[in-house]
């Protein structure tokens, strides 16, 4: 019911043309020159730029320090319920042994 059909190789249309025979040719070296080596465009620090990248490295720590306080806080949250859940399991079993 359920068989694979085997795609068949179509015949190739349109026209057809003999492959071309390349000649080979001669090699001929030639010693470049070197090129002169690019020069980096030297970068001037104004005291608006270095108080700008000051101000962009703060905001970035600031941030960064936001997110992992929030991811620890998050963890001593889940720690901390964890804890409670367990003590109240803890409560219920024992007091149905005493029943």
């Amino acid at each position: 019911m359920l068989r694979p059909k085997i795609p068949t190789m179509p015949s190739p249309t349109g026209l057809i043309t003999p492959p071309t025979v390349v000649e080979p040719t001669t090699v001929v070296q030639h010693h470049p020159t070197p090129a002169p080596a690019p020069t980096r465009p030297t970068i001037q620090l104004t005291p608006g730029t270095a108080l700008a990248l000051v101000g962009a490295g703060t905001a970035v720590v600031l941030v960064v320090g936001a997110v992992l306080v929030s991811m620890l806080l998050a963890v001593a949250v889940t720690g901390a319920s964890v804890a409670v859940c367990a003590v109240v399991i803890r409560s219920l079993i024992s007091s149905q042994h005493r029943r």
